[in-house]
């Protein structure tokens, strides 16, 4: 599957779909982007249970100041409506593909639960 390019208003429809997302925040004069671009699209075509999205800061800055993008490459990660993932910086091929092994391991019960107990403990 190839990347979807996300803006203000296509971003909460994506964050609230059923497969997991991973966003790459990123922008056309940034070089480390364009040299994790490739390893992102690589990604992308392997894993088709998985939306592959990016959001070009230059043209959405509304959004990326929403998401309070200081630094780009960004990477996020959606699942079930929860964000599980962010970091700052290009990964390696290794270390996107640990990331994606790893957010499909997370048993999004218990991070349900605990969402809901810490939501019950400041009310």
């Amino acid at each position: 599957m190839s990347t979807v390019d996300l803006t203000q208003d296509t971003f909460q429809a994506a964050v609230e779909g059923d497969k997991t997302l991973i966003i790459d925040f990123w922008a056309p004069w940034c070089g480390p982007c364009q040299q994790f671009a490739p390893t992102y699209e690589a990604a992308a075509a392997k894993h088709d249970d998985i939306v592959f999205a990016k959001v070009n800061t230059e043209e959405q800055e509304e959004l990326a100041a929403a998401m309070r993008i200081r630094s780009i490459p960004t990477i996020m990660v959606f699942r079930e409506r929860v964000l599980l993932f962010q970091h700052s910086g290009a990964l390696a091929e290794s270390q996107l593909e640990e990331l994606i092994e790893q957010v499909k391991a997370v048993n999004m019960e218990e991070v349900h639960a605990e969402i809901a107990a810490q939501q019950n403990n400041q009310a």
